[in-house]
């Protein structure tokens, strides 16, 4: 079992808080249908005192008091929200003593918002990461996240359902939490629903996909499908029906456009994250391939369940 604590104070904001708690349940009733039988995760909402919280939009949660939450020895996974009364919090000695203690004792440490002043107050740090071999020191010293590099916290809830269930479990609860943002560069052909391609060319695409953040050769794919680079470029190009270095372009254009929907990072940082460089060169893709520059695209979408995320 994984117990996922969700500690909260007044004025959270219920939207990501509730699609926390949608995704482990959703993964504990998936699991249920399709393994054990027997729920995954166990998630509690605590609050200092105990009792009701209001939340942004005014509705109250019940909380249960961190006085009587007491750990276990299952893995615990630990989500601090923010909202208002969060400033008032970090000053509440018997919440930082708690943080403390369930600090070293937690897979996951993730502020949402200015949950992290409640951190900082008792001078901890997130932990996005998993703790490698229960060790709090090697985490902790390596450097941390600026607040923009910081993984949302769905994100983190999603990453850590596809290690524990696997990652056609977790994208079940993805798309049925919140649908991904289809782009004009969504590539189904990385899916195990393409018979037409084989294992080998599959996994060299999925691999693509993975690794669009790094530089990486055309070489590499073909050595990872145990072929050589003639071989791979013809039957990747049968198969998918485009080169790898097309494919490669395309699965770089389609984060690059859903990250500018889906987060609030700038330009110039996506572009770097998709493995393009800088802004002006996305800048340059964009008007070739969508003739619009990346901030009209992320301008000219609505607000969807994906902004959650």
């Amino acid at each position: 079992m994984t117990r996922v604590d969700i500690a909260l104070f007044n004025g959270f904001a219920l939207p990501k808080v509730a699609a926390l708690i949608e995704i482990f349940h959703k993964a504990n009733a998936l699991a249920a249908s399709q393994r054990s039988g027997r729920a995954r995760y166990d998630v509690s909402l605590l609050s200092a005192s105990g009792g009701r919280i209001a939340s942004s939009s005014s509705v109250f949660v019940w909380t249960e008091s961190v006085d009587t939450h007491k750990s276990t020895n299952d893995t615990h996974l630990l989500f601090v929200a923010g909202g208002a009364g969060a400033q008032q919090a970090r000053c509440d000695e018997r919440l930082r003593s708690w943080l403390r203690h369930r600090h070293p004792l937690s897979k996951i440490v993730h502020p949402i918002a200015e949950g992290r002043l409640l951190l900082e107050a008792a001078e901890l740090p997130s932990r996005y990461c998993p703790l490698p071999h229960n060790d709090a020191e090697a985490c902790e010293s390596s450097p941390a996240c600026s607040r923009d590099d910081a993984p949302a916290a769905v994100r983190t809830a999603l990453h850590i359902v596809e290690e524990d269930l696997g990652p056609e479990l977790a994208r079940q609860v993805a798309e049925s939490v919140a649908p991904l943002h289809k782009t004009p560069f969504s590539a189904p052909v990385a899916r195990s629903e393409a018979p037409q391609v084989s294992e080998k060319i599959l996994a060299s695409a999925r691999w693509l996909e993975a690794n669009v953040d790094r530089p990486i050769s055309i070489d590499d794919a073909a050595r990872l499908a145990a072929m050589s680079e003639r071989n791979f470029l013809r039957r990747f190009k049968n198969e998918i029906g485009m080169t790898p270095s097309d494919f490669l372009l395309r699965a770089r254009l389609n984060l690059s456009c859903r990250m500018l929907v889906e987060s609030r990072l700038p330009i110039d940082k996506i572009a770097r994250h998709c493995g393009i460089g800088s802004g002006g060169q996305l800048a340059k893709l964009f008007r070739k391939h969508l003739e619009t520059t990346p901030t009209d695209y992320r301008l000219s979408k609505k607000v969807s369940p994906e902004s959650l995320v």
